[in-house]
């Protein structure tokens, strides 16, 4: 049975305060708010920094049993190495506390940065490092370094066999090739289908077995929202995904006029998608 996932892409904005979160609601408490109205959410400080593990815990704990987390790749891996040379870095980011999200574990989006080009060889490579069970990425992450002290290290996992799923968010046109994509079905990686008012490209390829998307903004970069012609789109695309059998994990990264909650919960009544913690 396919299954369809909707949130944002974090949580932890100031601007929502007051807004979208209730005045006076602790900040502790904010991922359990939202959980309460979705059913997924983009974890997006793993891209900026090693995360700890106690933070994985926490999230794990605050949220349902069926909540589903996206988490983004670090930007060291992929916007300092540019995905080679790699090895360590792997290693310290599933070492960091990936792995305690347990079943909650949902894809992890690796976001190519705009002056990365399409390089066959070099990307064959850095999916061939990703793990692609849970028992996998405990033994990528045995092999950390002091970044991730051992005493905050997890390099073990609950369920070894735990499917884990990749996707890749491209940022440069060299990537709109045939060539790209029956890489990504051979490694069996999904493409992002992003849309980002024409700044980067907007390609619908099906690669493997699940659709990851994210929205950007409909007519401004991390500004604007999606009107009801719009949501009314895309809740047409995500039917047509899921009639061909696709998951479907979507994130709202229009964060900035508070407007990725609503387009989300928009977009969850639309489709008949429940919260994670609704009966």
């Amino acid at each position: 049975m396919v299954g369809i996932w909707i949130g944002i892409s974090g949580w932890t904005y100031a601007p929502w305060r007051g807004r979208f979160y209730p005045k006076g609601l602790s900040h502790r408490k904010e991922l359990a708010y939202v959980a309460e109205r979705m059913n997924s959410v983009e974890i997006n400080g793993s891209f900026y920094s090693l995360q700890r593990r106690s933070s994985f815990e926490a999230w794990a704990s605050a949220v349902p049993e069926a909540f589903t987390f996206g988490v983004k790749g670090g930007r060291f891996i992929t916007h300092m190495k540019k995905l080679a040379g790699i090895e360590t870095p792997l290693a310290n980011f599933f070492a960091s506390g990936v792995l305690a999200l347990g079943p909650k574990l949902g894809p992890i989006l690796w976001q190519l940065p705009p002056n990365l080009g399409f390089d066959a060889g070099r990307l064959d490579a850095f999916f061939e490092q990703l793990p692609r069970t849970a028992g996998e990425g405990a033994e990528i992450a045995a092999n950390h370094d002091q970044r991730v002290p051992a005493d905050r290290a997890l390099t073990e996992a609950t369920d070894a066999d735990q499917h884990i799923r990749h996707a890749v968010e491209v940022r440069h046109e060299s990537f709109r090739n045939p060539a790209f994509y029956e890489l990504l079905r051979r490694q069996q990686i999904a493409l992002v289908v992003a849309d980002s008012p024409g700044k980067w490209p907007f390609i619908e390829e099906i690669t493997t077995d699940f659709m990851y998307v994210r929205l950007h903004g409909h007519d401004e970069l991390y500004t604007s929202g999606y009107s009801d012609e719009s949501l009314d789109e895309w809740a047409s695309k995500i039917k047509g995904w899921t009639a061909l059998g696709q998951d479907v994990y979507l994130y709202c990264d229009n964060d900035a006029k508070v407007r990725a909650p609503y387009d989300a919960m928009g977009l969850m009544q639309r489709l008949g998608v429940k919260p994670a913690g609704a009966s």
